[in-house]
């Protein structure tokens, strides 16, 4: 028997979601190949930042990974099982427990906590302080488990309507948990350079700057968008939560390269950075005793237009990319 959730039938939104989940991955895989080629441009293998690559590989599978599932359950649900679903290919899609949906769950899961810990791990290099994050880390262990919750519930659901039955509180807490924290992390990274730029306003007489916080601020929006769009689907019941569940997916991929991409394509990045940098450390060394942070100076260096963020010798600081 059928779900009676409002909106498009679950076969049409199963095609739906596949055919824009599609577009989004070749636009991310653009920006994939876009991304290592800012990486590995005239460098040698030494100068590569191999963590940059190993997460920008990392995304790129998993969204490989779920659009493969998603083309096995839509043939499985309109090709090999049309005639044994009931005489119903809604009947198939229905299914919590059908194992390439619970394949698909695991691997939205697993992109949506890479996601959010770059959102998070950028939030504590740019703050230098692990207490900033402490309450993003908290909800980020909660969607652990919410999600683990989650997707155990699925293969063993004894109910097919994910929005009447105990499934639904995993997911909306699971929805609502990632939005929380991409908001949080992103609003105290967003803050901090905002106050860095005010630092350096009277110093900076140039108005060519790199637009580093308009650049996060959208890839941020862009998740969150994703994000309410699959919550207010829920709270209607509406069976376009499939849709978007599958293109967070590529979403999360999309914000991470975009991010990269447009700030090392800065025209004036390496100015503007090293403005910020010299401005704001004199006003940290000054406020050192009162904020336990340190200065962004002795962190930050700026690499061919790009905010890779390497070792600091001087100071035995060992940091990662950003982006």
């Amino acid at each position: 028997m059928t779900q009676t959730s409002p909106g498009i039938p679950l076969d049409t939104a199963a095609i739906m979601s596949l055919t824009l989940e599609a577009i989004l991955y070749g636009f991310s895989v653009l920006m994939f190949l876009g991304t290592i080629w800012i990486i590995t441009y005239k460098r040698s293998i030494r100068d590569i930042n191999r963590p940059t690559v190993a997460v920008a590989t990392l995304l790129l599978l998993l969204s490989t990974a779920h659009i493969i599932a998603g083309i096995i359950r839509v043939e499985d649900g309109l090709v090999n099982h049309r005639d044994t679903s009931q005489g119903d290919p809604a009947a198939f899609f229905e299914d919590l427990s059908e194992g390439m949906f619970v394949v698909k769950d695991v691997l939205l899961i697993l992109q949506t906590l890479l996601g959010d810990g770059l959102v998070i791990y950028r939030c504590y290099i740019v703050w230098q302080s692990v207490w900033i994050i402490v309450m993003p880390c908290i909800m980020w262990c909660g969607i652990v488990v919410f999600g683990a919750f989650g997707v155990y519930n699925f293969a063993h659901a004894s109910s097919d309507n994910i929005f009447t039955n105990q499934n639904g509180h995993f997911v909306a807490t699971f929805m609502t948990l990632t939005l929380v924290t991409n908001l949080l992390s992103s609003g105290l990274l967003a803050y901090r350079i905002w106050i860095n730029e005010r630092q350096v306003s009277g110093i900076r007489a140039s108005k060519g700057k790199l637009p580093l916080l308009r650049v996060l601020v959208d890839a941020a929006i862009l998740y969150s968008a994703a994000l309410c769009s699959s919550i207010i689907c829920f709270a209607l019941s509406n069976n376009g939560l499939y849709v978007m569940a599958d293109l967070n997916v590529p979403i999360i991929s999309i914000a991470f390269y975009m991010v990269f991409i447009r700030i090392a394509s800065s025209q004036h990045s390496q100015d503007y950075i090293s403005t910020v940098l010299r401005g704001t450390s004199e006003i940290e060394r000054r406020n050192s005793q009162q904020y336990p942070m340190e200065s962004l100076n002795g962190i930050y260096k700026q690499n061919d237009a790009s905010l890779t963020f390497l070792p600091d010798t001087s100071k035995g600081h060992y940091c990662s990319y950003i982006a």
